[in-house]
């Protein structure tokens, strides 16, 4: 039916969440956001918090306060960061230290089905009892990784040894569901005496406990799929001794940092409170977007500035669509006008480009794919901004107004616009909607700045010019107001963010420094060869008495510095520079003749 029951292994709270949990709850966030608000489904989304795990233990203490103080430290960080990064909380949330006792619980019927058994103090999952059960099968996701003791160590923890746990085991493909605890570690009553919870069997409790015997969807990072995931599907089929715990299973792909793997020994390891200085949250979010989700993301400068640029060709497009809409009635009869050919063909594409993005959604939700169509939607409606401009006709503000709602609604259902704005991205201050307050103040600024333009031009006022510049170029741009002057239209008034504006300013006057700079680099190349040209073969190496004592009667060097007669490859080469300098002067007596 309509209701999805949805399960998320959430994150291991241990240390400052990074750009590889981003990539996790970030495009699980789009797609549960897709399924909602796009298909209408109605969706329970239970996620964990792991805060039982050797990760978390893996200290010195003695006080066993410290092992709740930490991890609760933690996730109120994590929840930090996923609100910065408008990633939707959980409906349920489940704590592993909050489920111990329905853990004792499971882990007593898996043993009781006969796929589990004690073995000093700890209890293990016997794998082999399982995968030979006519109704159940071991590793399936990731079948080829069975008997990968390496990925299953790692499963089990860094506290466990794997001597210990070998002479304990029937087998080294079984794996704990309750550990018996050390001295200095923390634990809890079982029927095995004092322990804790293996890392697999929380999220079989957790997740049956809210969502039941089956569920529709379950997610995590593509690195579960094995152990992890395989475990847990063999502990909730083993423990209900049915086949169908999990329907989809939805893995994100990995996300690699400039093209290598993120690690603190490599020093590219990056939190997301980092991230998040150098890129607003929206424009994460878009390069997540133009990115496969199920595919490796590389973070990296090249992928961050599509997502910076895709982001300012949408902006622009809300931008001058607001423009429009100001000055034209934007309701009654006299907001509706005749529509041309230009319109007949932007409709169309409308529609199409829509039924396109529906395509690319119901596809895995390819919202690279969605994304593109987007950008193809933006370029056809500034084509016909442009035509419009240039027959000096007005342009079709309710077509264009359909246009900018719909992409601005499909921006918020993935999560890139968090406030209810009716077309583009939000600007506003302490609640208020700021383009609605300033842009009667501003348009009557812009139109008296025009006035004043157009007197000084038919009275050669320059200083009233410059003046009218410099409102343009310095004085808005500091308060977040910028000025386009358009050639035999109205200048248009674009409200936008105030330190967008100044970084542009800046990459304006680097790019005209650049300019200057090249066009001084080659001017000065160009006189070098003119002067090359001016000079006779017969000087190019004579004044070279550094690096040779002799000369022919062409002026050709015979004879090194030292007296030694230059070798053969040496002469070759100085002749080939001596002919072309001949034949460039040449050229230049002969322009001289013309």
């Amino acid at each position: 039916g309509n209701f999805v029951k949805w399960y998320s292994c959430g994150p291991t709270v241990y240390d400052a969440s990074h750009m590889g949990h981003a990539r996790s709850y970030i495009s699980f966030d789009i797609l549960r956001r897709v399924l909602t608000d796009y298909f209408g489904y109605n969706i329970q989304y239970c996620m964990n918090i792991t805060d039982i795990d050797d990760k978390v233990y893996n200290a010195s203490v003695t006080d066993n306060s410290i092992f709740c103080a930490l991890p609760q430290f933690w996730e109120q960080e994590y929840f930090k960061d996923m609100d910065a990064l408008n990633v939707a909380p959980p409906d349920v949330l489940t704590r592993v230290s909050e489920y111990v006792p329905e853990i004792v619980a499971y882990v007593e019927q898996i043993i009781k089905n006969g796929y589990a058994y004690e073995s000093n103090g700890s209890v293990y999952f016997s794998v082999s009892q399982f995968d030979s059960s006519n109704d159940h099968f071991y590793a399936r996701l990731v079948p080829e990784a069975v008997g990968d003791l390496q990925a299953l160590q790692e499963g089990e923890g860094s506290l466990s040894s794997q001597a210990e746990q070998l002479n304990e085991k029937r087998s080294p493909n079984d794996f704990a569901l309750w550990k018996a605890s050390k001295p200095g570690e923390p634990s809890w009553d079982s029927p095995w005496g004092k322990g804790r919870p293996g890392w697999h069997i929380e999220c079989s409790v957790m997740a049956s406990s809210i969502l039941g015997s089956t569920m529709d969807i379950h997610t995590g990072g593509v690195d579960l799929k094995f152990p992890h995931h395989d475990n847990e599907l063999a502990q909730a089929e083993a423990h209900y001794n049915n086949s169908c715990w999990v329907k989809y299973f939805l893995h994100s792909g990995h996300l690699t940092i400039a093209g290598c793997k993120m690690s603190k020994s490599l020093k590219n390891f990056i939190t997301i409170k980092e991230a998040l200085k150098k890129n607003t949250a929206r424009q994460l979010r878009l390069a997540f977007l133009l990115h496969s989700w199920k595919d490796t993301l590389d973070y990296s400068e090249n992928t961050m500035h599509d997502a910076v640029q895709f982001e300012k060709l949408a902006n622009e497009f809300f931008l001058t669509v607001k423009d429009v809409l100001r000055n034209q009635p934007d309701h009654g009869p006299e907001s509706f006008n005749k529509w041309s050919a230009e319109e007949l063909h932007l409709s169309s594409l409308f529609s199409k480009r829509q039924q396109s993005v529906h395509v690319a959604l119901c596809d895995n939700v390819d919202s690279r794919t969605a994304l593109d169509n987007l950008r193809q939607l933006i370029s056809a409606s500034n084509t016909y901004l442009a035509t419009m401009h240039e027959k000096k006709s007005t342009p079709n503000g309710q077509l264009l107004r359909n246009i900018a709602k719909y992409i601005t609604w499909i921006f918020k259902v993935f999560g890139a616009i968090s406030q209810e704005e009716e077309i583009g991205f939000p600007i506003s201050t302490a609640g208020s909607n700021t383009e609605e307050i300033l842009m009667p103040y501003l348009n009557t600024l812009s139109n008296f700045r025009e006035d004043v333009r157009n007197i000084a031009r038919s009275h050669k006022v320059s200083e009233a010019l410059e003046l009218c510049d410099k409102l343009r170029d310095d004085v808005l741009p500091a308060l977040g107001v910028r000025l386009e002057d358009k050639e035999g239209a109205k200048t248009v008034v674009k409200l936008v963010d105030k330190d967008q504006l100044l970084k542009e300013r800046a990459e304006k006057k680097k790019a005209i420094f650049l300019k200057f700079f090249l066009r001084l680099a080659a001017a000065k190349k160009t006189a070098e060869k003119e002067a090359q040209r001016k000079i006779p073969p017969s000087q190019l190496f004579i004044s070279q008495t550094d690096k040779y004592s002799a000369f022919d009667n062409q002026g050709f060097p015979t004879h090194d510095v030292q007296g030694k007669e230059l070798s053969k490859g040496q002469t070759k080469k100085l002749r080939k520079l001596f002919d072309a300098q001949a034949k460039l002067y040449e050229d230049y007596l002969q322009s001289c003749l013309t």
